[in-house]
């Protein structure tokens, strides 16, 4: 079908960029026309992204990444996601009287784990030096950038607890008391010098994989970890919990992490014609969310459905709730708990699984059972506590809670295609500028990533050292007749295995091209309990585009879903690049004013 498009999908034949911010965009691009692989371009682009949309994303974040190699049909992971320290134990929390872990402060810090993913797949895949990747960012943090409307929006509304608690990230957040006003030139001079620093250090190593390691040497055993350790261990900053507290990390768990390659979950899938193999990180990530959403969908008949008609939109968010309530029930970092995904995708449990789907939406949290294996979480419905009383919180509190969107922190993503195949999919976020305070010598914050563990022993996503959090960062690549083919995520929280099925599902059924798929009018089950502090649910929650005709929208209410009418472009920031034999395409989210695609 023909859809309304806001710009046309690009198409071209030498490399494709797309991303959630113009400026890595073309980071990405210069990378290519200057010679360098996908994998060069991703790495600019991810440092780009650090700089340009702090409000999504730090240089202490991290990042999940999916790729694959010219000519190599096999699709590999990277993780590049922190792990929680060596003093961060269910005790440790429940000592200082918390309930739960907090979403913001020194507390919930984790070690940062993109520099080290970022470093090595650099080392192992691309041709760059660390110089030549590090070189936009460093300009944008150097010389400054236009600030975007959302980084301006957060800004301004966690500038009183920034005043008031944070004051490292007042200095370099607000002049006389007052946030960039959007599309004004910001500068953080103190992030250009941090990157510097560790060049030169790096640069007195021979070769372009010896400066590479030194870089993380000086990362994860340097000056960095040194100062980061010491941050954590000598401050008390105000967080989520209403309570000052210094943090659990020290420089020696810095020491001892290394981002791991793995392989990818898949799941197939036929569609148009086609078989597509999506594959996707495991389940220290959300990510096999959407092979179970595709297991349950492919016994509904979604070709036939108008793909924005209520049916269409009614089956797949009852399909996210039972798929969704599964993730939380059994989740965690497989180096740690046993995950049965070989059940949750199989035939067998999600023919049992999609008979549970009717003509109503269901308001309960159904998971499956799987003997021996996990444990159903505690459910905190909205404003409660895990004892069911009201939060006593910092009167700050509800900027990091109610308004979720803007303050609480997002991610970014990113795609490339090159000219000889290779191709990437990431998603780096964590280190938002309100996630902790600022570093002052750095010019950047770090990952309170730890508030989505548990202090629940028997949950399967409970903190433990040295484990990863289960994240919601979920990229995709999907193999068409098992070929490579298309590259796609985006930012978004528990969304981000939603927006982009919707997108894929728009694509490979209806024929929509990547830009009309992104652009289609989006929804999303708030059904599942959140992944953030405080992890509330919604049951029967959906949320919607205005553009929705108004029929659709009575028809689902009447069904029981709980709708609320977003504005008509609110939801989704999906990008996806795409290799069609010798055409490549690629397409951004025209949402927020801020993603862009390219190529040539």
């Amino acid at each position: 079908m023909t859809a309304f498009t806001t710009r046309p999908e690009i198409r071209g034949t030498f490399g494709v960029c797309a991303s959630t911010h113009w400026l890595a965009t073309a980071a990405g691009m210069s990378v290519l026309e200057r010679g360098g692989n996908a994998f060069d371009a991703a790495v600019a682009m991810g440092f780009a992204l650090q700089v340009v949309e702090p409000h999504m994303n730090g240089p202490a974040g991290e990042v999940p990444v999916l790729f694959r190699t010219a000519n190599e049909d096999q699709v590999h992971a990277l993780s590049g996601i922190g792990t929680a320290p060596e003093k961060a134990t269910p005790r440790a929390f429940r000592d200082l009287g918390l309930d739960r872990i907090p979403g913001t402060g020194l507390l919930p810090v984790v070690v940062p784990g993109a520099f080290d993913a970022w470093m090595k797949l650099l080392r192992d895949h691309g041709t760059f030096s660390p110089h030549q990747v590090l070189e936009y960012a460093i300009g944008y943090a150097r010389n400054g950038f236009a600030i975007a409307p959302t980084c301006a929006d957060a800004i301004d509304l966690v500038s009183p607890f920034f005043k008031t608690e944070w004051p490292t990230s007042a200095a370099l957040y607000l002049q006389d008391g007052k946030g960039p006003k959007s599309g004004s030139l910001f500068r953080n001079p103190a992030l250009a010098e941090t990157y510097e620093r560790v060049l030169k250090e790096a640069g007195s190593a021979s070769g372009r994989n010896a400066q590479i390691e030194a870089a993380r040497r000086i990362w994860y055993q340097g000056f960095i970890a040194e100062i980061m350790g010491a941050f954590c261990r000598t401050h008390e900053f105000m967080d989520t919990s209403g309570i000052p507290h210094s943090g659990l990390l020290e420089a020696e768990d810095l020491a001892g992490f290394e981002a791991n390659y793995e392989e990818p979950v898949t799941y197939d899938y036929s569609a148009g014609g086609h078989t597509h193999t999506i594959c996707k990180p495991g389940p220290w990530t959300q990510g096999p969310v959407m092979l179970q959403q595709l297991a349950l969908l492919k016994g509904f008949d979604i070709a036939a459905m108008d793909p924005c008609g209520t049916e269409f939109v009614h089956i797949i968010v009852e399909c996210a709730k039972l798929a969704l309530a599964d993730r939380e029930t059994y989740y965690g970092d497989p180096n740690f708990v046993d995950v049965p995904l070989e059940t949750l995708l199989s035939d067998a449990y999600n023919d049992e699984r999609r008979a549970l789907v009717s003509e109503t939406a269901n308001r309960d949290f159904r998971a499956g059972t799987v003997d021996g294996y996990g444990q159903k979480p505690l459910l905190i419905d909205k404003g409660a506590t895990l004892g069911g009383q009201s939060p006593k919180a910092h009167e700050y509190d509800n900027m990091f809670i109610t308004q979720m969107g803007q303050a609480r922190g997002d991610t970014c993503h990113l795609d490339v295609i090159d000219k000889w195949g290779n191709m990437v999919a990431a998603t780096p976020s964590g280190g938002w500028l309100s996630s902790s305070p600022v570093i002052p010598e750095f010019g950047f914050c770090l990952s309170t990533r730890g508030q989505m563990f548990w202090i629940d022993e028997g949950h399967p996503g409970c903190i433990a050292p040295g484990k990863r959090p289960r994240i919601t960062l979920s990229p995709s690549i999907a193999l068409r007749d098992g070929t490579p083919y298309l590259a796609f995520g985006t930012p978004g929280g528990d969304q981000q295995d939603q927006w982009p099925l919707h997108m894929f599902l728009r694509h490979v059924h209806h024929g929509m091209n990547l830009q009309e798929a992104i652009d289609a009018p989006n929804f999303h089950s708030n059904h599942c309990p959140s992944s953030f502090y405080p992890r509330e649910w919604d049951p029967a929650g959906v949320k919607i585009e205005g553009r929705f005709d108004h029929n659709v929208l009575d028809a689902l209410e009447a069904r029981g879903h709980r709708l609320y009418v977003e504005g008509d472009w609110a939801l989704g920031r999906v990008s996806a690049c795409a290799r069609d034999g010798e055409l490549l395409k690629a397409a951004a989210n025209p949402r927020l004013m801020q993603g862009y695609a390219a190529g040539r």
